[in-house]
C-alpha cells in the first residue's frame, strides 16, 4: 500500500494513504504490533512507544512517548505499509459491540427513501440491519463516523445544511452514519433520534464510541 509519512511535531507521525479501506487496514496492523510489542513478543521493542493511533478518513496519526525511537518507527511503519493488504476485510472489535436504541422520525427519512429507492421501513431495515465501525471521530467531541454500513443507505449530504441540528440526532452522509453528540449546525440527512449520551465528561472514557468498536442501531420500544 502506498503511504506518505510526515512528522507531526516531535513526537508524533501522520501517515498518508489513500482512502478509508487502507487507514482501517493498516490501523489493524499497526496496533496488533503494538500490542505484541507491549506483550514483549515482538521485536523491536520500539513499537511499545506508540502511545496513540488516531485513525482519520485518510490518515493514520502516530503518538510516541519519546524521540528517542522516532527514526527506527518511521522505517518500520513504512514497511509495513508495504505490506498491508488493502482490500481485505478488517473486522471491527467484536469485543466491543454498543447498542443504540433509535426512534426513526427524522426530518429527511422520506428524502433518503426517495433517493435509495427504498421504502421508509426499508431504511430502517437497511440501517439497523447492519454491523457498523467506528471508523474515527471528529466534527465535534464524541462524534464517530460509522462505516460499513448497508451500500443502498450511501447518500448525499443536504444540499443546504440546517443551522441548528438537535442532540442526539441520527444522520446519513455518503457511506456514513453518525449522531449529533450536540447541538449544531450540520448537513447530513437525518432520519431519527436517539437518548444515548455520546460525550459525558465526567465519563471515563468521555467517549460512548471508539474507533473500532462495533455499532448496531435498533428501533426504539
Amino acid at each position: 500500500m502506498e503511504a506518505r509519512l510526515l512528522p507531526c511535531g516531535e513526537r508524533a507521525l501522520l501517515v498518508e494513504v489513500a482512502d478509508l479501506d487502507g487507514v482501517l487496514a493498516l490501523q489493524a496492523a499497526v496496533t496488533a504490533r503494538v500490542e505484541l510489542a507491549a506483550a514483549g513478543s515482538v521485536a523491536p521493542r520500539a513499537w511499545a512507544d506508540i502511545l496513540d493511533i488516531v485513525p482519520a478518513a485518510r490518515t493514520l496519526l502516530l503518538a510516541f512517548g519519546s524521540t528517542s525511537s522516532l527514526s527506527e518507527l518511521r522505517r518500520d511503519v513504512a514497511l509495513l505499509a508495504e505490506d498491508v493488504v488493502v482490500g481485505v476485510a478488517v473486522s471491527a472489535d467484536e469485543g466491543h459491540i454498543v447498542t443504540i436504541p433509535v426512534i426513526y422520525d427524522g426530518p429527511d427519512l422520506d428524502e433518503v427513501a426517495e433517493r435509495t429507492g427504498l421504502s421508509r421501513e426499508q431504511v430502517v431495515a437497511a440501517h439497523t440491519g447492519a454491523t457498523w465501525r467506528v471508523a474515527f471521530g471528529g466534527f465535534a467531541p464524541g462524534f464517530a463516523y460509522l462505516a460499513e454500513g448497508d451500500e443502498r443507505l450511501d447518500v448525499p449530504r443536504r444540499a443546504e445544511p440546517r443551522t441548528k441540528v438537535p442532540v442526539g440526532a441520527v444522520g446519513l452522509a455518503g457511506a456514513f452514519s453518525g449522531i449529533y453528540p450536540r447541538s449544531s449546525p450540520g448537513g447530513w440527512q437525518l432520519i431519527g433520534h436517539t437518548d444515548e449520551v455520546l460525550w459525558d465528561e465526567y465519563r471515563d472514557p468521555p467517549a460512548l464510541l471508539r474507533p473500532g468498536w462495533s455499532v448496531r442501531f435498533e428501533v426504539a420500544s
